[in-house]
């Protein structure tokens, strides 16, 4: 089924939304928010998941925190308020606690003497991730391949990175950033193809709808 042909079912079923294939929601009458949380997010993981893999030999991640609070958090979250989006609006709420635990003012961090106890605090908080995303996952069956991807990526990224905080594993945490870049590519082209519509562009992504159409 091409990109046509879903705009053309959407149509036959009432639903307003035909500007974004890739992220589909219903009921939208005004702006396509989709590709700006896509965007958002994937461009944050994406940075957080070089620093994970040790790129350029950096070892503190902490210029995250200006990312995280800005474009991962704040503009993620306004997309999702915009695209009334549980997944947007939980990454950016995600994003926006990821950031308070590096922020140096916010005494997280240092609140922990233990070392050990830290990276278990941390491991839990992934994991907790970890579950909803899956949770997320599984709500995807029905939307694109493009969209399923990136849950399915980012799941693995939380497990790899939440077991690697549990066990202290630099092997896993560098795996975690590798499947963090795929997440983050796939997400890219997931809002891209939201972006280059009929309307806006001569190039059109494919993205693999999974639903079937309703008669």
């Amino acid at each position: 089924m091409s990109t046509a042909d879903l705009i053309k079912m959407n149509q036959l079923n009432g639903e307003t939304d035909t500007s974004q294939p890739g992220f589909p929601s219903y009921h939208r009458k005004l702006a396509n928010p989709g590709p700006l949380g896509l965007f958002s997010f994937a461009s944050t993981t994406f940075i957080l998941s070089l620093f994970n893999m040790g790129a350029r030999d950096i070892t503190t991640p902490n210029l995250i925190v200006g990312m995280a609070f800005g474009v991962g958090g704040f503009v993620q979250l306004l997309a999702g308020m915009w695209e009334f989006a549980c997944a947007f609006s939980s990454y950016g709420g995600f994003w926006i606690s990821f950031a308070l635990i590096f922020l140096p003012s916010s005494g997280i961090l240092t609140a922990y003497t233990d070392a050990d106890q830290l990276h278990s605090a941390l491991g839990i908080y992934l994991l907790t991730w970890f579950t909803f995303t899956f949770i997320m996952f599984l709500a995807t069956f029905k939307s694109s391949a493009a969209l399923t991807s990136v849950f399915l990526f980012l799941t693995i990224t939380f497990a790899l990175l939440g077991a690697a905080e549990l066990t202290g594993s630099t092997g896993l945490t560098k795996c975690g950033g590798a499947f963090g870049i795929i997440t983050a590519a796939c997400a890219y082209y997931t809002g891209a193809a939201g972006l280059y519509t009929e309307e806006t562009s001569y190039v059109q992504l494919p993205i693999l709808p999974l639903s079937r159409p309703r008669y």
